[in-house]
């Protein structure tokens, strides 16, 4: 991008001409003890920066915790035969579809408390508590002796889950340069499927009735997942707290020192400014502790009314129509195709693949093409792809792995689409407010979209009725198509604009 063009448009979203001082360190002065604030020029020094492995880094560390979300919910899926057949816990339809519930909403809850944390107490902290409690929890569901014990296990890894989202998805925007946001952000919630994929593999080997008992395949599936988390520890380590976040609550010296760090190791010395020409954009920020949450909600809701009711319907759609066929894709697989349990994992790997490659072909169009064309588009063409999908399977036309091909083409188009929900949601809101409005949409997108999915799906699947599961898919592809005309009509242009420029923090001042 060329940096005078670049400068223009971040030097316009604070209203204010770039300073011809050319003081490196952001000049900050208290008005009074309790009245303090920072003149910064951190948010345009990151979006200035290049491509780096400070930035892959980064990808991978958070990366790896949507794998490891991919991993979980493929095993929750794959797993369901096994847990029908399982001498202990013998499992119904119902039952499989209420246990997923539990897992979505733990999420639910688990975005909602952690999602105000993360805004108070800062991105890198919730990192850790989030995945202790991830990794306790499948480790628990693992020793599983009822339905009660394994639904409350699911819950509690679900918590851990939703809290991930929150902390990464803010993480990710906060620290990734404007014209490479989109395309990392899709990349980085489509290694879901990598996660997914893994799973599938797990689930063949574990659930092979010539080599691990019927009781014990899906125990050690859940306590793989669990070793795996560990390395996330490791990785954690490479990411430094936001220093936007860091600016805004207090702590400029600290935020400016990163920013040098991270500097440093993409260009080799820290960006100095050393004309006119390259000096940097500033802007006023008054400092704080926290944001109340009555100023949460005049923000989400009066404020930002129209992208909230956007938010609202991406997250509604694609909640639904992710969980209720993924959840319950192994139940298709069996019942209506008569699929053997230890088999389902071969069906998953085209799926996952379908799912991973959306993202990473037409991830860069979003940054390019723009948000609202690709989102649009996105979700448009895969609600009509499910609802063809379910009229053939209705009449019975389609073979397991003509379906299995069918939802291949559905979720290239869905995933993507699925990941620009939250895309959406973590970069059109300000700052103080980013993680917990990714925690209220996602949380009500899921309470509402996915915690019934997957137990009407069940329900469905259990009348052996195809018409009644091709309703349901006329339902999900339904909300898909809504949401790619609000989407049209209503989304905002975010593409390669700095992140103040889309929505002024809350405590800029004039």
């Amino acid at each position: 991008m060329d940096l005078q063009r670049w400068q223009r448009d971040v030097t316009a979203a604070v209203t204010g001409p770039a300073p011809t001082n050319d003081h490196f360190h952001d000049n900050f002065k208290d008005r009074r003890d309790d009245d303090r604030v920072v003149e910064t020029s951190i948010p345009f020094r990151l979006d200035a920066l290049h491509w780096s492995g400070f930035h892959t880094r980064v990808v991978m560390a958070l990366g790896i915790t949507w794998i490891l979300d991919g991993l979980e919910v493929t095993l929750a899926g794959a797993l369901s035969g096994a847990l029908k057949e399982s001498p202990t816990l013998q499992f119904t339809n119902f039952d499989v579809g209420f246990a997923n519930s539990a897992y979505l909403a733990g999420a639910v809850i688990g975005a909602f408390g952690f999602g105000w944390l993360t805004d108070r107490i800062g991105r890198k902290k919730l990192f850790f508590i989030t995945l202790a409690l991830y990794l306790t929890a499948t480790a628990a569901t693992a020793c599983s002796w009822s339905i009660a014990s394994y639904a409350l296990f699911r819950f509690l890894t679900g918590a851990g889950i939703g809290g991930e989202y929150t902390a990464i998805n803010s993480t990710i925007q906060e620290l990734v340069p404007a014209r490479y946001r989109g395309w990392t952000d899709l990349v980085i919630n489509g290694s879901f499927w990598l996660g997914a994929a893994m799973g599938a593999v797990s689930a063949i080997i574990l659930l092979d009735p010539h080599l691990i008992g019927p009781d014990w395949g899906w125990r050690l599936a859940y306590l793989t997942g669990a070793c795996l988390g560990l390395i996330v520890f490791v990785m954690r380590m490479w990411i430094p707290e936001s220093p936007r976040w860091l600016v805004i609550h207090g702590h400029p010296d600290q935020a400016n020192a990163i920013v040098e760090d991270i500097e440093r190791s993409v260009t080799g010395h820290a960006q100095k400014q050393d004309s006119y020409q390259h000096a940097w954009p500033k802007m006023k920020l008054k400092m704080r502790d926290h944001t109340p949450l009555r100023e949460v909600v005049h923000t989400l809701f009066s404020v930002y009314r129209q992208r909230s009711m956007v938010g609202l319907a991406l997250m509604i759609a694609q909640a639904f129509f992710y969980n209720a066929i993924f959840f319950t894709f192994a139940l298709i697989l069996t019942d209506f195709y008569g699929i053997g349990a230890n088999q389902v994992g071969w069906y998953l790997l085209p799926f996952a693949a379908g799912n991973f490659l959306g993202p990473l072909l037409l991830g860069r169009l979003f940054d390019t093409l723009g948000r609202r064309v690709m989102i649009a588009l996105t979700y448009g063409v895969s609600g009509v792809l499910l609802a063809l999908s379910g009229y053939l399977f209705s009449i019975g036309v389609l073979s397991a792995q003509t379906q299995t091909i069918a939802w291949m083409v559905i979720f290239f188009w869905a995933s993507p689409a699925a990941s620009a929900a939250y895309l959406t949601v973590s970069e059109t809101f300000p700052l103080e407010v980013r993680a917990l409005a990714i925690a209220f949409f996602y949380a009500v997108g899921t309470g509402i979209g996915g915690v019934a999915g997957p137990a009407l799906f069940g329900a469905l699947i259990d009348t052996g009725s195809r018409g009644s599961v091709f309703f349901g898919y006329l339902l999900g592809a339904g909300l898909m198509i809504a949401a790619a005309v609000v989407a049209w009509r209503y989304a905002i242009a975010a593409e390669r604009r700095t992140l103040e420029s889309v929505a002024k923090p809350l405590a800029f001042v004039e």
